[in-house]
């Protein structure tokens, strides 16, 4: 019987393809499922995987030929006819016992809203070990997170396609592996040429597709300019089109250096001293945090707060607190509700810059800023302002648990609308915190210590706190910062306020 392999279904609106390569030849036995070749559209290179296991009999499409959705690729000769290229079997008795051997691939998993690549950075499985199905096989590393990629089966790693420090996007394939009756059998010998083929991928001996070909030409493009994201490293018409864009836009970028030069280091010096490249996340922050500078008319105004009654408020119920809701009663709920009624007579605070537009948000996404072992991460807890005192609480407790174990998901560090920093943990005694675009407003909290106050006349002891409201000038007015920090001030002053909505 002869089944047709056909182009599949491109997506909306691409309605040609251009053969890239074929993985198979006529004569060749082809299992379910095996990939034969490889299409290459505007946007992406797609993978045709047989339809039967069988012989392939004829190849219809050539590679460099153009062909439309649902056109015919070749035909496949299934059933007996499978047995009939006898030298080809002979020729590899021991792939005999993969026969039962399934390949499944590793595939990066969705990495969050606007997070298009990440970094290989651990691989904690070789090439040939045994895996677990969910059994962790490598670890990446993005913009703010790092995402584990577990074992979508059970069975032998066959081949890692993306070895660590490879930055890959969010489609890219990272491995095989060989699961099924067979695998085991398999993979000894598949591990064997694996350290041979690594090389492979990235060298020269690999052929790009003619679209890639025909679009470096055109743009007078070298292949050493362009990264190539396809099957073996293999340029693709999008790779080709990402090096254009960037060629045009280095000379645009050359002006302003993103760094100065590092000075001289004598050689006694040079010796003693550790290079260690930033990770991702660290150039996030990094790059972030200048371009929030760069950006923002930022300015900084400053109070104090006299925390006695917060002090003692918290002193009071605390234990009746844990007892009934299961989280300790902390200083970040109460600032997080005062923030929240400042920001209702304030809004302008709570509201971000889309071009010439100013967006008011009708809530409160209040972002806490934490520190881990990585960086800088800042959890949102969504819908601030419609939470209790517990739920706050709660909240924070979480979500701080999960930025230190670094399992916090993208959705969960996106949407902020204002954030609170606590440099006081840490001993801070004052600050002036970068906002944390597009949003215009960051409250830093610092230290509580105790100093002499004047209250009525009299020189008293009391815990006090400096406060530091960071704002964009652009749309936030210095009666309105200065507005916002008093509210803040006031509520925690007499938390009363707070149950009065004053």
């Amino acid at each position: 019987m002869t089944t047709e392999v056909r182009v599949p279904t491109l997506g909306e609106s691409v309605t040609e393809a251009t053969v890239a390569t074929w993985f198979k030849q006529p004569g060749d036995a082809v299992a379910a499922d095996e990939m034969l070749c490889e299409l290459e559209t505007d946007k992406v290179t797609v993978e045709v995987p047989s339809p039967a296991a069988g012989t392939l009999a004829e190849i219809v499409a050539a590679e460099g030929e153009t062909v439309g959705v649902d056109a015919l690729l070749a035909n496949i000769t299934e059933g007996g006819a499978a047995a009939a290229p006898a030298p080809a079997a002979a020729a590899a008795p021991a792939a005999a016992p993969a026969g039962d051997a399934q390949s499944i691939d590793v595939m990066v998993p969705s990495l969050g809203e606007s997070v298009s690549e990440a970094t290989v950075s651990t691989w904690f499985k070789q090439v040939g070990d045994t895996v677990a199905a969910d059994e962790m096989l490598c670890e990446l590393e993005t913009d703010k997170v790092s995402v584990e990629v577990p074992a979508p089966a059970a069975g032998v790693l066959a081949e890692i396609v993306a070895p660590e420090g490879t930055t890959v996007d969010a489609t890219a394939k990272l491995a095989v592996i060989s699961a099924g009756a067979g695998a085991a059998v398999a993979a000894a010998p598949a591990a064997t040429p694996a350290p041979a083929a690594a090389p492979a991928a990235g060298g020269k001996d690999i052929k790009d597709g003619p679209a890639a070909e025909k679009a470096m030409a055109e743009a007078g493009i070298a292949r050493d300019a362009v990264t190539g994201t396809g099957r073996d490293g293999r340029a693709t018409k999008a790779d080709v089109a990402r090096a254009a864009a960037a060629a045009a836009a280095a000379p645009a970028a050359t002006p302003a250096p993103a760094a100065m030069p590092r000075g001289p280091v004598s050689a006694d010096d040079a010796s003693r001293e550790e290079r260690v490249k930033m990770t991702k996340m660290r150039q996030t922050i990094a790059r972030r945090l200048k371009d929030s500078q760069n950006t923002a008319a930022m300015l900084t105004t400053y109070n104090e707060v006299d925390m006695t009654e917060v002090m003692a408020l918290r002193n009071q119920y605390k234990g009746d607190f844990e007892k009934k809701h299961g989280v300790r009663l902390g200083f970040m709920s109460f600032f997080t509700k005062a923030c929240v009624h400042a920001l209702k007579e304030v809004p302008e605070v709570n509201a971000e810059i889309d071009g010439t537009d100013i967006v008011y948000k009708n809530y409160v996404h209040m972002g806490v800023a934490a520190g881990t072992p990585q960086g800088l991460v800042v959890p949102v807890i969504r819908d601030a302002d419609a939470m209790s005192f517990a739920e706050i609480e709660k909240a924070i407790s979480e979500k701080g648990r999960r930025a230190r174990d670094g399992k916090l998901s993208m959705a969960e560090m996106q949407g902020g609308t204002f954030t609170i920093s606590n440099g006081g943990v840490y001993g801070s005694l004052m600050s002036s915190p970068i906002l944390n675009p597009p949003q215009s407003g960051i409250l830093g909290m610092h230290k509580i210590q105790d100093r002499p106050m004047a209250i009525n006349g009299q020189v008293v002891i009391r815990p006090m706190m400096y406060l530091a409201l960071s704002y964009d000038h652009r749309i936030v007015d210095g009666k309105g910062a200065v507005t916002f920090l008093v509210r803040v001030k006031e509520a925690l002053e007499d938390p009363r306020r707070l149950l009065m909505d004053l």
